[in-house]
């Protein structure tokens, strides 16, 4: 049911881009010709798509330039762009200062003479265009390469002939692609080492969790507001309190008047020794020894003066936090040293799995690791949680056969201590390979499929031989070339698309 509702509104958000009208009672203004010359060109900034005319000299040629920023995959908006194309060294321009649709613009050129030509288009830019990590305006260029026949026939033969013919290719156009999470990359070797998948356990970094054992025995008695798991505390807030009055044996109250009486004697005696030692009548080691013995009642006194109050010990938090665990129930009797609350600051988490002996030879090229929540919904790297290699196993015994590893990181994670996420441990190297990102592949029956780009609105279905994973990336071992360029975003959906009947892969680009 939810998938049939998905492919529904799939289906309507990419439905075919139908027909735009022009300014003149809503005429279809595509190019009369089906078969169209296709130019593709990239730059840093830009990815630049034209489809035009068969170019015949002395005959308006229509070249429809799509522009998309490559930091978003998203339309190029206000921009003002020059058209030149140069035959023989003649050249004929037009500059548009609006678009005929968001990033899209239309122009209209008369190639002046036959020959191999060249089409450059210039564009000028106020939006911050991303590039390498900063925004960039200005003017940016796109060339390629054409040729203007000498009679239509022609022309229109070598744009057939030129035409790509694929019998799993899949449409998505540009105007699809710009409605969706949807990027391309191209295909290169990268390092990639050997990488260690398995499941690791969520643990509270060490010094970030506080037990709260109870110094007296009594009543617990929690407040009218309500101390449960998960609640926020802050250091020396109150929590709840340990009813000590009224028991026969460890009575607080008692205590409390005996710790009064000794500190009040030995203040006394100190006071009284003191006044004598002036007059020579004490030595110095009796007035230390009841200096020593005032200070250390004086200690005890403010200590439970802080800690108990009318009989009943006050449980304070000793770190800010939140409740982790409560390990008593209110009006429970507890004794003195029982564990009652835990309370976590939950800043740090250590992530440690157990991994086969076979794998030691790799621990010590550790580089980097990329942790998963066990729902698949988001993967991080460990840069990403500002984590680190804390320690891994040096042995193992009969008890414990396999050997620990140890990674500190920042709590980013959407998970709580005692849980579990993937772990994809990744070494150090000297291997190549290709690699796509994860989402780049789509899984049918156990085979294993890309997308490849034949122009930025037809796709090859490719099968590929994946290898090892990193959470991020996965290696191709057979399908791919370096070069080629691939969908990394976004190639479920165009299947999807195909899937509900909107597209046919063999249609023409209508606007």
């Amino acid at each position: 049911m939810k998938n049939s509702f998905f492919l529904s509104i799939l289906a309507l958000l990419l439905c075919g881009c139908g027909g735009h009208s022009s300014e003149k009672g809503g005429k279809d203004t595509h190019a009369e010709h089906e078969e169209n010359v296709i130019l593709t060109s990239y730059n840093e900034l830009i990815e630049t798509y034209v489809q035009a005319t068969p170019l015949v000299a002395g005959k308006e040629a229509e070249i429809i330039a799509h522009f998309t920023r490559l930091s978003d995959f998203k339309p190029l908006d206000s921009a003002v762009v020059t058209a030149t194309l140069t035959v023989n060294g003649k050249r004929v321009k037009q500059t548009l200062t609006h678009a005929f649709h968001r990033g899209i613009y239309k122009f209209h050129l008369v190639p002046p003479s036959v020959g191999k030509a060249e089409l450059r288009l210039d564009i000028q830019t106020q939006q911050g265009l991303q590039k390498q990590d900063s925004s960039f305006s200005g003017s940016i260029s796109s060339s390629m390469a054409v040729r203007v026949y000498d009679k239509e026939e022609e022309a229109i033969h070598a744009a057939i002939a030129a035409e790509t013919s694929i019998s799993n290719a899949l449409a998505f156009s540009k105007e699809q692609s710009w409605k969706v999470d949807f990027a391309t990359e191209t295909v290169q070797k990268e390092a990639f080492g050997m990488v260690i998948k398995t499941v690791a356990q969520v643990l509270p970094a060490q010094g970030s969790e506080r037990e709260i054992i109870a110094k007296a025995a009594g009543i617990v008695s929690f407040p009218n507001e309500y101390v449960v798991d998960g609640r926020g505390v802050q250091q020396g807030q109150s929590l709840f309190s340990i009813e000590c009055g009224g028991l026969m044996e460890n009575n607080i109250h008692t205590r409390y008047t005996e710790i009064l009486n000794e500190y009040h004697r030995s203040k006394a005696e100190y006071e009284r020794k003191k006044e004598l030692a002036k007059d020579k009548i004490v030595s110095e080691s009796v007035l230390l020894s009841a200096k020593m013995e005032f200070e250390n009642a004086e200690e005890n006194y403010k200590h439970l003066r802080k800690n108990f109050a009318s009989g009943k010990q006050i449980v304070t938090a000793p770190i800010s936090g939140f409740i982790k665990q409560i390990l008593v129930r209110n009006g429970e009797y507890v004794q003195i040293g029982q564990r009652m609350l835990v309370i976590s600051q939950n800043r740090s988490l250590f992530i440690k799995a157990e991994v086969s002996p076979k794998y030691y030879p790799y621990l010590g090229h550790i580089i980097g690791a990329n942790v998963r929540e066990l729902n698949g919904s988001k993967t991080y790297s460990l840069n990403d949680l500002h984590g680190k290699l804390i320690s891994y196993g040096k042995s193992t015994d009969f008890e414990s056969p396999l050997i620990p590893i140890v990674f500190e990181i920042d709590n980013k994670l959407e998970v709580i201590p005692g849980s579990f996420v993937d772990l994809y441990i990744k070494t150090e190297g000297d291997g190549w390979a290709l690699t796509v990102p994860k989402g780049a592949l789509i899984e049918e029956m156990g085979n294993f499929f890309v997308l490849v780009q034949i122009n930025p609105e037809l796709f090859e279905k490719r099968a590929v031989i994946k290898g090892v994973g990193d959470g991020f990336r996965v290696e191709i071992k057979q399908g791919l070339e370096p070069g080629e360029r691939i969908v990394s975003k976004g190639a479920i959906l165009i299947k999807l698309a195909q899937v509900s009947g909107g597209l046919d892969a063999h249609s023409g680009h209508v606007h």
